[in-house]
């Protein structure tokens, strides 16, 4: 009977229960990061070096040149990005992020897009690298955009055997209007977009985001002086027409748009500049019957190239 005793004085009794406060601990953590975004992994070894890299790498120029880096801020504005085909290089994460639903579908557009380096780094170097701002442990990287040059262009029209179809920007600041731009012009089938390299809008993520992807086929290119490359295009046999609401000409009266044709747009506020509406060949308004005093680029910009596509088909 004592050795009973003995064995069973062993077995332990009715406990207290945690009250479901380990039931957190019990659902796991979520699916396996991929290999890059696991610490001492070799890939996370290659994949840091890689974006350190980048970072310091300097910019090169091309015929067009290039815009600067740009980084996306936010756990939002990365998904965002990344469902819209954004060209990105690095994905940044805070090390011991909070996993939440919004972070694992980051991780996961990375990855299957490919050719997106993850880089874990410290809070601290992320409040570094955005100044501050509020990243919430997420910061995409977005490569420099290589502009072309505007004669390439109007060379790739000619080398489809087509007439150009452009668009140039006088004064558009706000790039979600360039990106409609692009939209439009690759919607028409129309050959590019002009824009200044000063006081102008540039292919920044949001004017990707806005492209709906459009901007992955439709290239725009970067001139340093607005007045001259039109005069150039003059030059080589292509009309100019600026729309201004005051223009001589209304808009289906305008036999030049079955040709080659650049198609410059102004600010929604001030309209064209005085030296470019000086070089167009002509002046042309769209007729509004609702009153509207007028329209932002992107909608102004879709009502010519549309006219232009019916006259070409």
């Amino acid at each position: 009977m004592a050795a009973n005793n003995r064995r069973m004085s062993g077995k332990k009794g009715a406990q207290v229960g945690s009250g479901g406060q380990r039931r957190k601990g019990l659902e796991g953590r979520g699916p396996t990061p991929p290999a890059e975004m696991r610490k001492g992994h070799k890939k996370n070894r290659v994949a840091n070096a890689k974006a350190k890299q980048a970072v310091r790498r300097p910019v090169a120029r091309g015929r067009g040149g290039k815009s600067a880096s740009e980084l996306v801020v936010g756990r939002n504005p990365v998904v965002e990005a990344l469902r819209e085909g954004v060209p990105a290089s690095t994905l940044y994460v805070q090390q011991f992020i909070d996993n939440d639903e919004r972070v694992r579908e980051a991780l996961q557009l990375a990855a299957e897009r490919g050719g997106i380096n993850l880089m874990e780094a410290p809070r601290p170097e992320l409040d570094r690298m955005t100044n501050g701002l509020n990243h919430q442990g997420l910061v995409l990287q977005v490569p420099p955009y290589e502009y072309a040059h505007p004669e390439d262009l109007t060379a790739a029209a000619y080398d489809e055997g087509e007439d150009p179809l452009i668009v140039a920007l006088d004064g558009v600041t706000d790039p979600r209007n360039l990106g409609a731009v692009v939209r439009s012009v690759s919607a028409f089938g129309g050959h590019g977009v002009v824009v200044p390299e000063r006081r102008s809008a540039g292919m920044t993520a949001g004017a990707w985001k806005t492209s709906a992807g459009t901007a992955a086929r439709t290239p725009v290119a970067r001139a340093t002086n607005l007045t001259r490359t039109l005069e150039a295009c003059k030059k080589a046999g292509i009309t100019v027409v600026g729309l201004a609401a005051d223009g001589e000409v209304e808009l289906g009266d305008l036999e030049a748009l079955g040709g080659p044709v650049v198609i410059v747009v102004g600010s929604e506020g001030k309209g064209l500049s005085r030296l470019v509406g000086e070089t167009c060949d002509y002046r042309v308004r769209i007729p509004m019957p609702g009153g509207a005093e007028s329209l932002n680029a992107g909608v102004a910009a879709g009502i010519v190239l549309y006219e232009a596509a019916r006259r070409r088909s």
